[in-house]
């Protein structure tokens, strides 16, 4: 269920991040009407071009729920996912996303993310990034191997 306190919380967030030098971005997971986990953009505190808003609540969700599905919860966040965000929210299950920002908001102060869109419905061979496919019959060793475990986890 929206509630503005939250989306509010993830917008001052990006704010307080961009005045320290941060990204501005701001995200937060809600479970059960109440804030679980919080983050902010740390790719250049961290180096890590992973560390966006989004990721960093997931990751501190997880951690703080203990377990990897986020089933039951909702995002907050001060922008519209990049794909990476976008993709994680899917692979965790978060339930639902708010946002404040867009996109095209988002490329218009010079972030990547609507390029990155764009990039991903083009065809493999018509992207800029150069991508090559390579011995694929020794990689679907690892996929049969997983396919016949009986006791594995589902994800």
């Amino acid at each position: 269920m929206y509630k503005e306190e939250f989306m509010r919380k993830a917008i001052r967030l990006s704010i307080d991040n961009a005045k320290k030098g941060g990204g501005p971005f701001g995200a937060v997971i809600v479970k059960g009407g109440k804030i679980i986990s919080a983050g902010v953009n740390k790719v250049t505190v961290k180096n890590d071009p992973t560390a966006h808003a989004e990721m960093e609540a997931i990751r501190n969700a997880s951690k703080k729920l203990k377990r990897f599905s986020l089933k039951g919860c909702e995002l907050y966040t001060s922008c519209e996912p990049c794909p990476m965000c976008l993709s994680a929210v899917y692979w965790s299950n978060i339930d639902r996303i708010y946002f404040g920002n867009t996109k095209k908001d988002a490329a218009k102060i010079g972030f990547r993310d609507d390029f990155i869109y764009h990039e991903l419905s083009r065809p493999i061979l018509k992207r800029k990034l150069r991508i090559t496919q390579q011995l694929r019959d020794e990689a679907l060793t690892a996929f049969e191997v997983w396919d016949l475990l009986d006791n594995k986890t589902e994800y």
